[in-house]
């Protein structure tokens, strides 16, 4: 195995699993980075200056470095903290609506996002052995998540039983990054309409 192969395997192998032994200030730390840079991100795209992600954060630059020394690295960490807030979504919005309700906030909770990697997504396109791991990432995470709320919803009888958990990923993503998926308002309206098909004839 070259330097390259075993850089990628590290950094894949880093970021498809959680922190381990880090102490609760430093991973609170971690999350500020995190939120600072998504912001950031979001207004001023990926090549934003590292030091305007730190004054968000409130931190110096060499916290940023400690913990990202490579920018792709932060990229990738931001994005799979967005996909484990959307799937931590899911188990609470069961406890909180009906199955067909707590469906329908997810999958708009899923939009955003679908919204979040629009932005970052020349950057996880490059090629980059940061992002590697991502897919099985996104798979491992996102797709239980929403096969049990839509489950739940199908033995509810409140959406309809012939529609599966990878139908509506790509559903949903499609219409999100379709030619006007930028208006959030267009966007929240299409998933509306979709959730409205998944009613129909259900039960």
């Amino acid at each position: 195995m070259n330097d390259k192969q075993k850089n990628r395997k590290s950094v894949a192998k880093r970021l498809s699993r959680p922190a381990r032994g880090v102490r609760s200030d430093a991973q609170r730390n971690l999350l500020v980075v995190l939120d600072a840079a998504k912001e950031v991100f979001e207004a001023s795209g990926v090549d934003a200056p590292v030091r305007e992600i730190a004054a968000k954060a409130g931190f110096g630059v060499g916290t940023i470095y400690r913990h990202f020394p490579r920018r792709s690295e932060l990229i990738a960490a931001v994005f799979r903290h967005e996909l484990d807030a959307c799937a931590d979504a899911a188990p609470i919005l069961a406890a909180r609506h009906t199955p067909g309700e707590a469906l329908a906030r997810w999958l708009q909770r899923y939009a955003d996002l679908v919204a979040t990697k629009r932005g970052l997504a020349g950057a996880l396109h490059s090629g980059d052995s940061a992002f590697d791991a991502l897919p099985a990432y996104f798979e491992r995470r996102l797709k239980p998540a929403l096969r049990k709320l839509l489950q739940a919803a199908v033995g509810a009888g409140e959406i309809r039983a012939d529609v599966d958990a990878d139908e509506l990923l790509t559903a949903v993503a499609g219409l999100c990054m379709s030619s006007r998926g930028d208006r959030p308002d267009y966007s929240r309206r299409m998933i509306a309409l979709l959730v409205d098909g998944l009613r129909y004839g259900a039960g």
